[in-house]
């Protein structure tokens, strides 16, 4: 397998217009097939689970080098890794829960921000060029992680039936009550997730698009030959310049991942609505 391919490229393996969905699915492995539900499901390794698995394995490496001779005068890897915590731990967690109740959700909060926002950096480092979420299964799993997470703590502070009734908001006239409550439960259980997960899938897919577009647009340019391979280099330039804002969207991504992930565990552990 050439290394474009395990790098994430959307080309299809035919030249079939417009894409289908083997263009977006070409597992590196195929294990198998089992029925789940009626369905046939396959079971095989991915690229996206690669770069996880690479990803994962660097942030052990950073963690561990970063802290293993903590130090009163830190070193420049301590210091980074101070850096992102403390910026997780005073502004997004404390900010977001609240002073009361943010410590314990920490260490969750720091490890979502470092795990997306190294996955989403992979979608711009070369021989890669696969941000993880953009596969929205990636995202959706991720997501999943979060919404169990949030609504066991609700349950647990607030009680089963109390749950519920804390979402609607006290002093509501009656007729009021049912809309807002069914309002409520859509936005907890439905509109959060969905959102959650298709706006980070789909800005890391978006991203990814537009750099495959520009580099491979620019290098079938310089392939046809005259006029075209003079334009193929503002193409290539722009591509850089695409290159350094999708880095910066990719952090911004997992920051609001993390600070929206952070305002849903602060709802559910708030007093009141």
């Amino acid at each position: 397998m050439s290394l474009t391919a395990l790098a994430g490229s959307v080309v299809a393996a035919d030249s079939s217009f417009p894409p289908t969905p083997s263009t977006f699915w070409q597992p590196l492995v195929v294990f198998g097939e089992v029925q789940l539900f009626g369905q046939q499901m396959t079971i095989a390794l991915t690229r996206p689970m690669v770069v996880l698995a690479l990803t994962m394995v660097a942030i052990g490496v950073w963690l561990h080098l970063s802290t293993r001779k903590v130090a009163v005068v830190p070193s420049k890897g301590q210091w980074v890794t101070e850096q992102a915590h403390g910026f997780i731990r005073e502004g997004v967690a404390r900010d977001m829960i609240g002073s009361k109740d943010f410590l314990p959700y920490v260490p969750f909060l720091f490890s979502v921000f470092i795990v997306i926002l190294f996955n989403n950096w992979a979608g711009i480092i070369p021989m890669i060029n696969l941000p993880t979420f953009g596969r929205v299964g990636m995202a959706a799993g991720l997501t999943l992680i979060v919404y169990v997470l949030y609504h066991a703590i609700g349950f647990k502070r607030h009680g089963f039936l109390g749950y519920f009734k804390f979402m609607v908001p006290p002093g509501l006239p009656v007729v009021m009550v049912p809309i807002v409550f069914l309002l409520e439960l859509m936005t907890f259980f439905i509109t959060r997730p969905l959102t959650l997960a298709l706006r980070l899938f789909g800005n890391m897919f978006a991203g990814h698009m537009l750099v495959l577009v520009l580099t491979l647009g620019a290098w079938q340019m310089f392939q046809t030959g005259g006029i075209y391979s003079v334009l193929a280099f503002p193409a290539w330039i722009a591509s850089l310049g695409v290159f350094v804002f999708e880095m910066l969207i990719q952090a911004i991504q997992a920051y609001v991942f993390v600070l929206l992930s952070a305002s849903y565990i602060g709802a559910a552990v708030a007093d009141e609505h």
